[in-house]
């Protein structure tokens, strides 16, 4: 050896089997060190040799073609160790805290925030949360060398709300209390609401309301003051418990206690009303919204449309999305093309007219999904003309509409005889930023062919032709035979005859 490794080296010699790393987290081995720091111990699982495996020595000299020299190590060498040469690592990866503890033995290296930092993260990462604990345990025992004299290092605080975040966000309740305790002796005054409200959210999403509410009691002991967020997360608790009564009592305890509330708070009282089917209630509870000056939000929008159309209401839905429109607090960024293919599939698309104009005569301009949508839904119930006049209005408004939408109209002008206007809306689109595609000009030939139209015809052939659409020469053929036949098909039969 190059320099004496004994301790991290006795970590695996004297071992007669090295497990393999395994997914999820690896099985345990190695114990936190305490002060006075000790070698860590290693359980070793049943095997029927004695003689130690070639993984064995693989790892043995791993360390030592890779791990810094004893006296020069630093946290800061360890950290880059961990991560550039153990941590993407096939055999030894789960091995990072059994070196990690093993240099905390060492009398020239101590840990400190950014060691402690990065192998609690890491700890998180891969769900080994027994030996998180552990390590919390250890930081506790060992303050970091930033500590002096009665004041603890400042960078603690963020290295334990990591760590309770990561154990509320897998369901370790328990861990993240117990994250949080040590975290209380140590930091010095109060810890941030966050870590309140952290804690809080994860007994919510865990089911455990009661849990949370003792937690939130708890908060009030410590003279820590709630934020918009605290009562929001019990708010969500009351309403994902049926339980909207003491949902609107803390909604008012919220107000009486100077704290605003937010587009969340009312987000999330409108779904717990429109899901249980109360539908006015959660009307009014958006009214109330605009009452007080709040502003109102995409999903806020969301949450009332929807709910109004699951319970069949799709006119009041259209009512208030106008209505909105008219207050100006209607979202820009509002996709309301659903509503519209709902108003269109209830042949309602006189009534998905009269929103798309009034949200456009108010400064709205609807979306392309809204206007495809729209028609879409007046092609279908036959309102040819009223849909060349909306696609028409589109495309002055800057909106250029999709192809198969664009096509379909053309073709439906087309089959009742009018591919001059057909072909007209097509040389504005083309104005407007559309690329007529191949199948544009199929079905403005078709119908020019089948009114016998041939010099039009030709002209569109032809343009096919430059913009290379056609793809062999027996396609040109085959349109221009058509138009030829078509035309003269238009002919008296006595000239046809004398032909």
């Amino acid at each position: 050896m190059r320099w004496n490794k004994k301790n991290v080296i006795d970590l695996v010699s004297k071992s007669n089997h090295l497990p393999a790393p395994l997914n999820p987290p690896a099985p345990e081995i190695y114990r936190l060190p305490h002060p006075p720091p000790q070698i860590p111990k290693v359980s070793i699982p049943p095997t029927l040799t004695l003689t130690p495996t070639s993984r064995h020595s693989n790892f043995v000299n791993f360390l030592e073609n890779n791990l810094p020299h004893h006296q020069t190590l630093s946290p800061q060498s360890l950290i880059g160790f961990l991560r550039s040469k153990l941590r993407h690592h096939p055999l030894f990866a789960h091995y990072d805290f059994a070196v990690f503890n093993w240099a905390a033995t060492l009398d020239t290296f101590r840990h400190d925030h950014e060691s402690f930092l990065w192998m609690s993260r890491s700890l998180a990462a891969t769900h080994r949360f027994d030996d998180l604990h552990r390590l919390l345990s250890f930081i506790a025992a060992n303050p970091c060398p930033c500590s002096s004299g009665i004041f603890s290092c400042p960078h603690l605080e963020p290295i334990f709300r990591s760590a309770v975040d990561s154990c509320c966000r897998a369901g370790k309740m328990d861990y993240a209390l117990l994250a949080f305790d040590t975290m209380k002796r140590l930091i010095d005054g109060k810890p941030n609401v966050t870590v309140y409200n952290t804690l809080m959210n994860g007994y919510v999403k865990s089911g455990d309301m009661e849990k949370a509410l003792w937690f939130y009691k708890r908060m009030g002991k410590a003279r820590a003051k709630p934020d918009v967020c605290t009562f929001n997360i019990l708010i969500n608790g009351y309403c994902r418990s049926s339980k909207f009564d003491l949902a609107l009592d803390l909604f008012r305890e919220m107000k009486e206690k100077g704290c605003e509330p937010n587009v969340i708070s009312f987000n999330t009282l409108i779904r717990g009303f429109l899901g249980k089917g109360e539908i006015e209630e959660g009307v009014r509870m958006a009214y109330e919204m605009i009452e007080m000056g709040c502003r109102f939000s995409e999903a806020t929008c969301e949450i009332l449309v929807d709910g109004l159309c699951r319970e069949g209401r799709v006119d009041d839905a259209c009512g208030l999305v106008i209505d909105l429109s008219r207050k100006k607090v209607l979202p820009s960024g509002f996709d309301y093309g659903g509503l519209v293919e709902r108003l269109c599939g209830e042949n309602k698309a006189e009534r998905a007219v009269e929103m798309m104009e009034e949200l456009w005569k108010n400064g709205e301009t609807p979306c392309l999904i809204a206007c495809t949508a729209l028609v879409e839904g007046l092609r279908k119930s036959g309102r040819i003309e009223e849909a060349l006049g909306f696609v028409e209005k589109m495309m002055n408004a800057g909106i250029v509409p999709d192809s198969v939408t664009f096509n379909l109209l053309l073709r439906d002008l087309c089959d009742s005889g009018r591919s001059v206007d057909a072909n007209r809306l097509r040389i504005l689109a083309s104005r407007k930023g559309f690329v007529a595609d191949e199948t544009t000009y199929y079905v403005l030939v078709s119908g020019f062919t089948r009114e016998g139209r041939r010099m039009e015809g030709e002209v569109l052939v032809n343009e096919m032709l430059d913009k290379d659409l056609l793809p062999d020469i027996f396609t040109y053929n085959k349109l221009m035979d058509g138009l030829s036949r078509a035309a003269a098909g238009n002919f008296p039969k006595k000239q046809v005859r004398l032909l």
